[in-house]
């Protein structure tokens, strides 16, 4: 992946715009997923999706390629993501209705193999506590666990994304999962 990463990269700094087309291609759906966890809103996830590509290409030309690209794309995804969460932070309220959802979730859409409607019942209503305890989180340490657990990134890979070192990441993701622990441990 870093090969063609790179490949890629080079070819769009030199202006090829098929290349350009082709990091994007590899990265919209990893980009909409962590917009998605991060906002809880698939309208505002599609649109950090489309800024993310922007400020990508307006920015190419600064990109140092001694970096991994997918650090750096993650990176202002990431920071985007935060800048919309603070923007918001005045009329946020942990129990309101997803509004675009219609009272589903993502979880809800996947169609099971073998599972009875108890079973799904249960694991959606699961889901759901998790989910709401993630999104209660305070946003710095919501960014580390979306990275750290939804997305796979290494803690590595989340300083850099974050622009922090390693051992405040370790911090973060510890506290974020004591705060997690408390806010499940009365509900599971």
């Amino acid at each position: 992946m870093d090969q063609i990463e790179n490949r890629l990269t080079k070819l769009a700094l030199n202006g090829d715009q098929q290349a350009f087309a082709e990091i994007v291609e590899l990265y919209k759906d990893k980009i909409y997923h962590l917009g998605y966890r991060m906002l809880s809103n698939r309208h505002e996830a599609e649109d950090v999706v489309q800024e993310t590509f922007l400020r990508v290409f307006k920015s190419l030309d600064r990109f140092d390629p001694n970096q991994k690209f997918s650090t750096w794309i993650y990176r202002i995804a990431t920071n985007l993501c935060i800048d919309r969460l603070r923007k918001r932070k005045a009329t946020y309220s942990l129990d309101a209705d997803m509004n675009d959802q219609e009272g589903l979730d993502g979880y809800s859409l996947i169609p099971s193999d073998d599972r009875t409607p108890e079973s799904e019942l249960m694991i959606s209503e699961t889901k759901q506590i998790i989910y709401d305890a993630i999104e209660s989180l305070p946003a710095k340490y919501k960014s580390v666990m979306i990275l750290r657990y939804l997305q796979d990134l290494s803690l590595q890979e989340i300083s850099d994304v974050l622009g922090m070192p390693v051992t405040t990441i370790k911090t973060r993701v510890h506290r974020g999962r004591d705060f997690l622990r408390k806010k499940l441990e009365p509900k599971l």
